[in-house]
């Protein structure tokens, strides 16, 4: 399948749109559905991720049940501003910061919001610093900032920055990230590859200021390092209702984090679906969708759906985000 003049994969009821940011920016998103409540997805943070990349599936499927769906390119990816002024140098301070303008200049004032990788990391520190503007929050294998403890957090063998410009070393990062290799389309390749060419010096400097130092090596200052912790904040967090899918055969981030994210996080209502990587709304589009419509729809996901996507057993159920009937 060919791809649109802007490099972008053409999805069915998913369309492409800008807007100009208070900063001045050029911000691309992909937006699906035309009233209802509002949704921002965030994508994760391989090379050549975008809106479009990690919520194809996820976000006409919401479109056409009742929901308005924002995919925004996050800075370093996809279609996102490639000037070096907004190069994303201080990694998830200028992520979160780009949330909060994307949603000022949509006018946005409440919405769900969710994350997959590091778009849960955004999501989650967007809305440690924006409370009073997410109605609920659903996440998708990340990390949720210094709550769990050093010796319970994942040492990964796997690179994720090994993108070179080729398709042969995107598709290995891909294998990384999506199970089903009948998931890893050409149509998909070719727009990854494009967009992270087209990102490339934009990337790395994400890449390392999202690692907490720059190429050279420096950390973060204190005062980063503080506005980041979410100890004593996230795990507070009694008024905004959220869920978490961790896939089963997650191979970047394995299964064990997501249980020691599950031991800190009492409130939020764990679910391990199986036959499911690291990007599961791509290897279970049909069960993920249908999980995050319930909870955004209902604020709860139904028993039926629960099963279906390995609601947790290791703790009791949420009755108020699980149906018990």
């Amino acid at each position: 399948m060919a791809l649109t003049s802007e490099g972008i994969i053409n999805i069915p009821g998913l369309m492409s749109r800008w807007v100009k940011l208070a900063n001045g920016a050029n911000a691309h998103y992909m937006t699906a559905g035309d009233t209802g409540p509002a949704v921002i997805l965030l994508h994760g943070g391989a090379a050549g991720s975008s809106g479009t990349a990690g919520w194809r599936f996820m976000a006409p499927f919401l479109g056409a049940n009742g929901f308005r769906v924002y995919c925004p390119d996050q800075p370093g990816f996809g279609l996102a501003d490639t000037r070096e002024n907004y190069w994303p140098k201080d990694g998830i301070l200028s992520h979160v910061e780009f949330i909060h303008d994307f949603a000022d200049a949509l006018c946005l004032d409440e919405f769900h919001i969710a994350g997959n990788s590091m778009g849960c990391v955004n999501a989650i520190h967007y809305m440690l610093a924006n409370p009073t503007r997410v109605k609920s929050f659903a996440v998708i294998a990340g990390h949720i900032g210094n709550l769990v403890a050093p010796e319970n957090r994942p040492k990964s063998l796997i690179d994720i920055n090994i993108f070179d410009g080729s398709e042969a070393t995107m598709r290995k990062l891909m294998e990384y990230i999506i199970l089903d290799p009948s998931m890893i389309t050409q149509d998909l390749m070719d727009m990854r590859v494009g967009a992270g060419k087209r990102q490339w010096e934009s990337y790395q400097a994400w890449f390392w200021a999202f690692r907490g130092r720059t190429q050279a090596g420096d950390p973060p200052g204190p005062k980063v390092t503080q506005w980041l912790t979410t100890k004593g904040r996230l795990d507070t967090l009694l008024d905004i209702p959220g869920i978490y899918l961790y896939g089963r055969k997650d191979v970047l981030l394995p299964l064990e984090y997501g249980f020691a994210q599950e031991d800190v996080l009492p409130t939020v209502q764990f679910f391990y679906p199986e036959n499911t990587g690291h990007q599961g709304q791509t290897d279970q589009p049909e069960m993920f969708g249908q999980a995050f419509l319930e909870f955004f729809r209902d604020g709860k996901v139904s028993r039926k759906t629960a099963d279906w996507a390995g609601v947790s057993d290791r703790r009791p159920e949420l009755p108020h985000l699980v149906d018990q009937g």
